[in-house]
Order: structure tokens, then C-alpha cells, then sequence
């Protein structure tokens, strides 16, 4: 069972929903046109299915290995990866100047969630990479950007982000790694990293790590980090390779899931000879890297959303072919299980999710490029945006891709237990985006304490503001009106904790206790917002439809099931109804329990 994907749904939502158009008349995107953009997302759909999905059992089957500090990875990733590199799809969004593509980031998840959807394992390597080469081009020195940047970007070598030890882990301030600075302006590093993604692999020649590290007198705490790109191989001034540069892989990590993925632990300077060089100023490490965390925190997002995808696509396509039991109206000879209601009631529970979260990545890529096309203060509105989105992106998408996969493996019944299909896979490979990147409960944390007071929650006035006013304009529509008020009803619920929480005695308690059911709600409601907004325009283009065919809206089953632009118009309504009833209920519950005060869980004794 191949690597499928819900095109028709992706391009709507490039193309349609969202002004991909509009954008591409900026400057910065003058090369780009919607012909060129259009053939690039056909093009990595192609190489999604036909070059990357064929590695995913590989990965997962065969897995990377480790001995004698060498990591091997699936001969199959080889090969891929020689494709995607060829391709010029590590950097396809970034810098012209070296070597990258320079398309749009809205365009570029599109491209992501495909890579990832088709092979999770695989598309880690090139997340890393891009991230590593972004902090060489705006922090490193002139002399290094010429070394490394186009390298990178063209995937030549491949970057990793060294922050977690033994000791820290979500605690970064507690790394011990030192830097002690050489006559010649580098430093010698020395210390270990642990779940180091790509950290040792046998794909390219040099592998660049992003390593934080304290210097000599630094003070406690992330103040105190600074941040080294550290090459796994000495590099001449012509970027030849030269020695070994003292840096010794441990081992790998055996894990639930992305088992193609070597989660190495590194050593620098095991022998002493371990050399890096400085990144920007001496303390502001962490601040640096934040860049390439909330980066990578997005596409981790997408991650979660693009296996939920793949897993969806193979569920449906089980669902159509395996015979059980009678159709529920009766009748004799058995039908295929997507007539059965509770396993279509998964299955567009699973689409309108995977709907919502591909909504919710892609709308924030959207803004991510206004903040670089747009000036002034509408630059800082869309760059507050993201910040705020930046979480919910991370933790709301893989909480509810994780569910998904769930809910699809359930489609499955037995089979999807086994080995046979690759629904355990696609569940065991997603569980790990809640964790990683900061965990979500660490995602809420930093959504309630700083992303919603940041900017006197101008940004939160502006999104809440903005899904009210969808439901206000469609409440009185005759097939979303009930939907909308749903969604009324939401946004009034959040705002009402917004407004009460903090006036209470214990509202700091309240608010940290409840993080992780604030940022789900916001999400729920962000989900709804989207979809309701797609949903009212793929009404509006359903009802052309039906005109230009001459068919009666009361008649038009017979349309839908033989059209499938048709099919796809009315189900974006469906599933936009779908969840907003079965989602958005989830805000008042938890509503209850967050205006009630409600802190048992710190009153129970463990």
C-alpha cells in the first residue's frame, strides 16, 4: 500500500483558500510565478510516491545501525536521498544567494508535508539541515557562510541541532559542554549530546552540527550559552575535507517509532582535538537557536499532520475494498466497510482533522512570508502572528495527528495490528512529534505565559476577532448556520477565560494548570475558523457547479458520486460541519473546568 495524499485538498487550500497568488507579486518571490508552482507541487508529489513512500518500510524494517561510531541507514535512503538533493529540494526555500531555490514558505510546507507524509524518517535529514544552514547565513562570519551555507543548502553535507545532554534535557541551562576559546579565534568543544537526530549517518560526506556549549566563565543558565558549528570533518579553506574533527558517535538510540532516523549520541572532543567556530557573540546561544527551534517546532507540526495524512489515504483506500458484514439498511452478501456508518464516522472524524491542522501549518507559513514581503508595523502584526501560532502549530498538530493515526489503525481492525498494512507504523512514527522540539506540555507553557499577554494580546484580539466574525457572517446560513454559532460560542468561552482567569486569587495556578487544555482549545477554534471559511466558499463554488450542470441541489447525489470536483466541494462542507460539532463542544467542556477554578490535580497526593 503505497503513499497517497489528499491532493485536491492541498492545492484547494494553496490556491484557493489562501492568496498563494498575491504573494507571489512580491519582490522577494519575483521568479516565481503560479505556473512554476503549480509544477513544483506536482513534481514532489511525484517524487513523494513514487521515490520516497517505497523507502518507508525500509526504514522502519531495516532501521540505521551503529558500530564502531559509524551509522548506516537503508541502502533505499541512499538513493532517495541523491534524488532530493539533485532536485535542489533541501533548499527550496531558501537563500538564491546560496544555492537555494528561494520559493515561498507557504509553498515549501506544501513540499514538507509530502516529504514527510511519503517518509517520516527520511525527511528529518533535510529539516535539520536547512535549519543549520539558516543559522550559519545569519549568525556565522563571512568566511564561514562561503564554507558551509551552499553546501548545506545544496545538501552536499546535512546539519544537525546539539542542545539536549544526560543531564538537560528540557532544562537547556543546565548543559555542562565547553568551549574554550585558540590563538587562532576557534574554540576547542568538548562535552556529549544526546538524541541528536542525524547526528552520524552515511549519506554525505561531512555532517555540520549546531552545538551549544558554555565558554570559560559563562554564567549559569542558558545567559551562559554560546553557540559553534562543529563539521564532523575538518574543512580547508577550498572546502575540501580534511581530518577527522573529534567528534565520536556513542551510539544510536532503539525507539518506538522513525526507526530510519539515527538518534545518535554524539561526543566532541573525546581526544581534545575538537574544533568549532562561533556563531555571532559569545552568550546569545540560545537566543540564536530559538530561530531554528521555532522553525523546526512548525515543521514538526507538519510532520504530525502529513502522517495523519498518509494514514487517512490508506485507511480510506482499505475501507473501499475490504468485505464485511451487510449494508446497515440490510440486504444480503457483504459490502465494503466504508458503508458501515461508525467506520465513516472514523473516517471523516480523520479528514476533517487532517483538513484543519494542513489549514492551520499552512495559514501560518502564509504569515511567515508576510513577514518578510510586508514593512513597518504590518511586518511586526504578521511576525506577532506566528509567534503566537508557533505553539499551538506544534503541540495542537501532533496531539490530534497522533489521534488520527489512531483513529485510522481502528479502520483497520486486526490487520491494522500487524505488519501486513502500514497503519502501526504511521502510529508508532507519530507519537514522537508531541516529545520532541519541547514537549507540548512545554509548548502550552510557553503559549499561556508568553505567546497570549505578548503585545498586550494584540495578536490573540486579532485571530479571536477574526473567527467571530466568520461566525457571525455565516450564522445565519442555512447549512453552516449551526456550525457558525458553534464557533461563536467557542471564541465567546476562551474570551471569557481570557478576561476572568488572571483577576483571580489563584489565576496563575489556573492558567499553568490548564495550558495544555487552553492551547488545545485555541486550536479547536482556529480548526473550525478554517474550515468554515473554506467551507462556505466551496458551497458557493458547489452551487456554480450544480448550475452550469443543470442539476437540482435536492438531486444532486447521482452528480456527486460520478464528479469529483463535485465530491470534493460537498465533502469540504461535510467535514467543516463534521468538526465544528464534534470538535468545538470539547472548548465548553473544558471551559467548565477552567472558569470553575477546578485544581484537584494539585490537591491529590502522588
Amino acid at each position: 500500500m503505497g503513499y497517497e495524499v489528499d491532493i485536491h485538498d492541498l492545492k484547494f487550500q494553496l490556491f484557493d483558500w489562501l492568496p498563494a497568488e498575491d504573494l507571489l507579486g512580491a519582490e522577494k518571490f519575483a521568479d516565481w510565478d503560479m505556473e512554476n508552482v503549480e509544477m513544483v507541487i506536482d513534481e514532489a508529489v511525484r517524487i513523494a510516491r513514487e521515490e520516497l513512500g517505497p523507502t518507508n518500510e525500509d526504514g522502519d524494517r531495516i532501521g540505521s545501525h551503529w558500530e564502531d561510531g559509524r551509522v548506516t541507514v537503508p541502502e533505499s535512503f541512499k538513493s532517495a536521498y541523491q534524488t532530493v538533493r539533485e532536485g535542489g529540494w533541501v533548499g527550496c526555500v531558501s537563500s538564491p544567494e546560496y544555492g537555494g531555490l528561494g520559493l515561498p514558505d507557504l509553498v515549501g510546507a506544501a513540499v514538507n508535508e509530502l516529504f514527510a507524509g511519503a517518509n517520516l524518517s527520511f525527511s528529518l535529514s533535510s529539516l535539520l539541515t536547512r535549519g543549520t544552514a539558516h543559522l550559519i547565513e545569519n549568525f556565522g562570519t563571512d568566511e564561514l557562510k562561503a564554507t558551509y551555507c551552499e553546501r548545506l543548502i545544496s545538501g552536499e553535507w546535512t546539519g544537525t541541532m546539539c542542545l539536549t545532554e544526560p543531564q538537560a534535557g528540557s532544562d537547556v541551562g543546565a548543559s555542562t559542554s565547553k568551549a574554550e576559546p585558540q590563538d587562532d579565534g576557534s574554540y576547542l568543544i568538548s562535552g556529549e549530546k544526546i538524541f541528536i537526530t542525524y547526528g552520524e549517518h552515511d549519506m554525505t560526506d561531512n555532517i555540520v552540527h549546531a552545538v551549544l556549549a558554555r565558554t570559560p566563565d559563562a554564567p549559569a543558565g542558558t545567559r551562559g550559552l554560546s553557540l559553534f558549528a562543529v563539521p564532523k570533518f575538518r574543512v580547508a579553506a577550498d572546502g575540501a575535507l580534511g581530518e577527522p574533527n573529534d567528534v565520536y558517535c556513542a551510539g544510536v538510540e532503539h525507539k518506538l517509532g522513525i526507526h530510519g532516523s539515527p538518534t545518535c549520541s554524539i561526543i566532541f572532543g573525546r581526544e581534545g582535538a575538537c574544533q568549532g567556530f562561533l556563531l555571532g557573540e559569545e552568550g546569545q546561544g540560545m537566543r540564536q537557536m530559538f530561530q531554528m527551534m521555532n522553525s523546526a517546532r512548525l515543521e514538526v507540526g507538519l510532520q504530525a499532520a502529513a502522517v495523519a495524512g498518509a494514514a487517512q489515504q490508506a485507511a480510506l483506500a482499505y475501507a473501499k475494498e475490504r468485505l464485511q458484514m451487510r449494508h446497515w439498511t440490510g440486504g444480503p452478501g457483504q459490502v465494503p466497510i466504508v458503508e458501515h456508518p461508525d467506520v465513516r464516522r472514523m473516517l471523516l472524524s480523520s479528514s476533517a482533522y487532517v483538513q484543519a491542522m494542513r489549514a492551520l501549518l499552512l495559514r501560518t507559513a502564509y504569515y511567515i512570508d508576510m513577514a518578510h514581503v510586508a514593512e513597518g508595523e504590518e511586518r511586526e502584526r504578521y511576525q506577532a502572528l506566528v509567534e503566537l501560532l508557533t505553539p499551538v502549530c506544534k503541540a495542537w498538530c501532533s496531539d490530534w495527528g497522533f489521534r488520527v493515526t489512531e483513529w485510522c489503525l481502528q479502520v483497520f481492525g486486526g490487520y491494522g495490528y500487524t505488519r501486513d498494512y502500514p497503519a502501526e507504523q504511521y502510529l508508532r512514527d507519530n507519537k514522537i512529534a508531541s516529545i520532541y522540539e519541547g514537549t507540548n506540555g512545554i509548548q502550552a507553557l510557553d503559549f499561556v505565559a508568553r505567546k497570549l499577554p505578548a503585545r498586550g494580546g494584540q495578536a490573540v484580539r486579532e485571530v479571536l476577532g477574526a473567527a467571530a466574525a466568520t461566525a457571525k457572517e455565516l450564522a445565519g446560513d442555512d447549512q453552516l448556520g449551526g456550525s457558525a454559532r458553534l464557533l461563536g460560542e467557542a471564541v465567546a468561552q476562551i474570551g471569557a477565560i481570557l478576561e476572568q482567569v488572571p483577576k483571580r486569587d489563584d489565576g496563575r495556578l489556573i492558567v499553568v494548570l490548564n495550558a495544555v487544555p487552553m492551547l488545545d482549545s485555541f486550536g479547536t477554534l482556529l480548526g473550525a475558523h478554517f474550515l468554515l471559511e473554506q467551507a462556505s466558499m466551496a458551497s458557493g463554488r458547489l452551487a456554480e457547479l450544480l448550475a452550469e450542470k443543470g442539476v437540482d441541489p435536492a438531486d444532486a447525489r447521482e452528480l456527486l458520486e460520478s464528479n469529483e470536483d463535485a465530491a470534493f466541494l460537498h465533502n469540504k462542507v461535510q467535514s467543516a460541519m463534521h468538526f465544528c460539532y464534534r470538535a468545538l463542544p470539547s472548548v465548553t467542556a473544558q471551559s467548565v473546568a477552567i472558569l470553575a477554578g477546578e485544581k484537584t490535580a494539585m490537591e491529590a497526593v502522588f
